[in-house]
């Protein structure tokens, strides 16, 4: 699996130790940064580019790990095609996929250790989306709020 992975200082470390985990175990890990820890950078820069990845599938899924978590989630969610989630707990990880066909999986470096993480990121990976009808309904629901909308007195083209 083509995974993309993306930091700011708040969770540098544990990105780099995602980064070795998911190699070992045969993943192709594209790295959007942070590529050191500077204290003044801001998590847009590296999540952003992420989510564009996700969203275009040149990655199959992305990691976003910060210091809480928050920012990344709140960020690559206005990407459309993007449905991003602050995940700390392994139902979660692959329930989000499963009914919410979830494709960034956000963590806090500072909230979650290594062995969670990789918990986390080993049940985020492994999920399949279902298909069931009730959550391609939803999700339609969802998909049509990153529509463009249309304000009054707008033309329609016709």
């Amino acid at each position: 699996m083509r995974v993309g992975i993306a930091t700011d200082h708040g969770g540098f470390e544990l990105k780099e130790d995602l980064k070795s985990y998911l190699q070992g175990l045969g993943h192709v890990v594209v790295d959007f940064g942070a590529r050191e820890v500077n204290p003044g950078d801001d998590y847009p820069d590296f999540v952003i580019p992420l989510a564009r990845a996700v969203a275009a599938g040149t990655v199959d899924r992305g990691l976003a790990v910060r210091g809480s978590g928050v920012g990344a989630s709140v960020c690559a969610n206005k990407i459309p095609g993007v449905r991003a989630a602050l995940v700390e707990d392994h139902y979660s990880a692959h329930q989000g996929v499963e009914h919410d066909n979830m494709n960034i999986l956000c963590m806090g470096g500072r909230v979650v250790g290594l062995l969670v993480a990789q918990d986390l990121v080993d049940a985020f990976l492994a999920a399949k989306f279902t298909g069931e009808e009730r959550h391609m309904r939803r999700l339609a629901k969802v998909a049509a709020l990153e529509a463009p909308q249309k304000t009054p007195g707008q033309a329609t083209g016709s």
